[in-house]
């Protein structure tokens, strides 16, 4: 923790100086530094999630710093440093987020290329901007708080562009290849190691229609993972490997006017994983439904519901299911400050890991419970 806090202090210093020494230089060159600071807590009714939240948990905390500088009118780069700490996900430890050099052709042809973030649907390449977000848990059916470290960003190349359509409205294109940097944390009692991910390849396409405020969108997202494995209870067992095949694909749908947002994303996934015991096809969904009113320019008021079915093989009992119906209310304090306050209802325990519960099969935990959320976060 010592050495991530002198990091990025030494990050402050040295861009600090960078600013400093382009001061001179128009202000269309300078180089642009942001930052945000994030403290938030949890509470569970029943059942850890996320973090040990039975008994309450501040282990909810984000500190980030980013800069981007333009070369020229169309060649920039830009970087952010990150570290959190979520349960036993982070420990504060930083690394560095996304970083990219962007080449801005036209406005119909760009490309980027570094550590890229992951457009898929609208909140994966956003989700490490707490401002840009109405709530302080997206819907985790399908934006998994424990799967943005290596889902943020990818490693490769991206092209994107924005295309008028006329009548038609525009179009708002990325498409990407590369690979992830990838770690497994010990979950319900299984061990991942030599974790590669030799290929991945995705999309999305955002459709502006012509009616104001609506817009409509696809994203697609394949990739392969090879790991070993092992039972954490059965350290004899060895050699054990896995390779995953996975295609996600998801569609969205946004109508935004007079400070209504409505929103709706609906997600399925096909897996293929071969084992050392044999071949099991896996096919998922994840869906929810958002409703949105900016009550004051500095109050928004959110009600969601979300629902994650892990194998559509089997939907039945409480470990095959979550429900989520979730109520938040942001505060906008002034320009740098915000507060979310938000309850949840959840029905089914799918999405718990039971290594925060003691071990505890997830279907033997609590199969109805409630979690209170509140976050606020600095940011400049």
């Amino acid at each position: 923790m010592c050495w991530c806090r002198g990091l990025l202090v030494a990050w402050i210093i040295v861009t600090a100086r960078v600013v400093h020494a382009d001061g001179d230089l128009p202000d269309d060159n300078a180089i642009q530094i942001h930052g945000f600071v994030s403290q938030g807590g949890l509470l569970t009714t029943a059942n850890n999630y996320l973090a040990n939240t039975e008994h309450g948990s501040l282990e909810f905390t984000e500190v980030g710093l980013n800069f981007t500088k333009p070369i020229d009118d169309r060649l920039s780069v830009g970087a952010q440093l990150f570290a959190r700490d979520l349960g036993p996900d982070g420990n504060y430890s930083a690394k560095f987020d996304w970083l990219q050099i962007d080449y801005h052709w036209k406005d119909w042809l760009g490309i980027r290329a570094g550590r890229v973030k992951v457009p898929f649907g609208f909140y994966n390449d956003t989700a490490d901007i707490d401002a840009a977000q109405p709530v302080a848990l997206l819907p985790q059916s399908i934006y998994p708080e424990t799967d943005r470290n290596f889902l943020l960003a990818q490693t490769g190349v991206e092209l994107y562009g924005y295309r008028p359509l006329g009548a038609a409205g525009a179009v708002d294109y990325r498409v990407y290849t590369g690979s992830l940097y990838l770690t497994i944390p010990d979950a319900n009692g299984v061990h991942f190691s030599n974790i590669e991910v030799p290929w991945l390849i995705g999309g999305r396409v955002m459709w502006e229609t012509p009616i104001d405020g609506l817009r409509a969108g696809f994203s697609s997202l394949a990739g392969e993972i090879d790991a070993d494995y092992a039972f954490t209870a059965m350290p004899q067992l060895t050699g054990m490997t896995v390779q995953l095949v996975q295609d996600n694909y998801m569609g969205s749908l946004e109508y935004a006017s007079d400070g209504f947002l409505f929103q709706a994303e609906y997600l399925w996934s096909h897996a293929h994983e071969t084992t050392s015991a044999g071949v099991v096809w896996v096919r998922a969904e994840g869906m929810y439904g958002l409703a949105s009113y900016h009550v004051r320019p500095w109050l928004q008021t959110t009600l969601y519901y979300s629902l994650l079915y892990p194998n559509l093989r089997d939907t039945s009992g409480p470990d095959h299911h979550q429900h989520d119906a979730a109520a938040s209310v942001r505060f906008d304090i002034n320009a740098h400050w915000i507060l979310k306050l938000e309850a949840h209802y959840l029905r089914g325990t799918a999405a718990i890991d039971s290594s925060l519960n003691e071990g505890v099969a997830r279907e033997d935990l609590a199969n109805q419970w409630a979690l209170f959320a509140a976050k606020t976060t600095v940011y400049f």
